[in-house]
């Protein structure tokens, strides 16, 4: 190689390598942009600038140009939320007229496209969310085509307020803001086994909120009612001796309980998904229905080839729906142990 081509290939390698540090720095520089992003989870589409604005203390919450009426409180309830959460670790007592007014962010309006607020399985969650660097004055816009869309919004704008320590003021850094998102998934739920493992109502109202929190908006699912070794719920429709006390669990304590939680739970959009856990998990029925056994020595699964059975779960199920509006029950369906059925002759398990 004569020493015009060696050099020229150094040349080359140096471009190369130039080159390659220059993608390398730039990866690592937006994987710190990233990282500084206290978005969870984060959004579909995101840009930010590198301004801050300072939240009025007055900061409201504007509808023009929504089709939807809130007549149910959802959006106002909503609003009221997000001002707890960011004021409430906080004591915001600066003072804000040391900042020009074009600075000052004065409330955030809120476009619904759609009057429809029932939430059921693949209702639209999508969002715009845009905040300018300044104005006059100035304000957020958030876009959604339900109402339900526009709760993840005002969780994302919660999460770029940021109290500072010297001012004692709610920033919003990194602005101007232009953020669109939907969910990856349309169901994204979390299991509550309250069958075995009691819980109080305001505990699973506390889990509700961390839900809202992160997103996980769709369904609070499965929540499990019935399972092995005791009950959830009380069901009577099958009981020859019934005492005032079952007719009160059953028909007025349970059905106010759910209602009260589905309630709470659907004003932060989120569905409740019941489910009972047939026809394994099960043996604690025979206690009251013996005939649910396949057998006295095979107690569990449940024995699917009795007619009665299905009837049982039917009436679970009807029963259910009073309650739950979601229109999807989860039915378990785990850790059927189908080996017990070889001591009888009436079910044969087959694949």
């Amino acid at each position: 190689m004569n020493k015009g081509w060696g050099l020229n290939f150094v040349m080359v390698k140096l471009v190369i390598g130039v080159l390659f540090l220059g993608l390398v720095f730039q990866l690592v520089a937006s994987a710190v942009d990233v990282d500084r992003l206290n978005i969870w989870p984060m959004p579909q589409s995101v840009s930010y600038g590198h301004k801050a604005l300072y939240m009025s203390k007055d900061f409201e919450l504007r509808t023009e140009g929504s089709k939807y009426p809130d007549a149910s409180g959802i959006l106002k309830d909503g609003f009221s939320r997000l001002l707890y959460v960011i004021n409430a670790p906080h004591v915001a007592d600066g003072n804000i007229s040391h900042f020009q007014q074009s600075l000052v962010l004065q409330g955030i309006n809120v476009l619904i496209s759609s009057a429809n607020d029932e939430l059921q399985y693949g209702t639209d969650e999508s969002y715009k969310l845009s905040v300018a660097s300044s104005g006059d004055p100035v304000y957020a816009h958030l876009e959604a085509q339900t109402v339900y869309g526009a709760l993840h919004g005002l969780q994302t704008f919660s999460q770029v307020c940021h109290f500072n320590f010297t001012t004692r003021l709610i920033e919003v850094r990194q602005a101007p803001w232009d953020i669109s998102d939907q969910p990856r998934f349309s169901y994204r739920g979390l299991l509550i086994d309250t069958a075995r493992h009691y819980q109080p109502l305001p505990m699973i109202k506390k889990v509700v909120d961390s839900m809202s929190y992160a997103k996980l908006i769709h369904s609070l699912s499965p929540w499990r009612y019935l399972h092995i070794p005791n009950y959830g719920m009380e069901l009577i429709l099958f009981q020859k001796d019934i005492h005032w006390l079952m007719l009160l669990r059953s028909y007025l304590i349970f059905p106010l309980i759910n209602f009260l939680l589905c309630n709470y739970a659907q004003r932060r959009g989120i569905n409740v998904l019941a489910e009972i856990d047939v026809p394994g998990h099960a043996q604690s029925w025979g206690a009251d229905y013996p005939t649910l056994w396949p057998s006295k020595d095979c107690q569990q699964p449940l024995d699917v080839s009795n007619e009665f059975t299905f009837q049982v779960i039917d009436g679970i199920l009807s029963d259910f729906s009073k309650v739950f509006k979601f229109k999807f029950v989860h039915l378990g369906g785990d850790e059927v142990n189908t080996s017990e059925f070889n001591v009888l002759n009436t079910i044969y398990v087959t694949g």
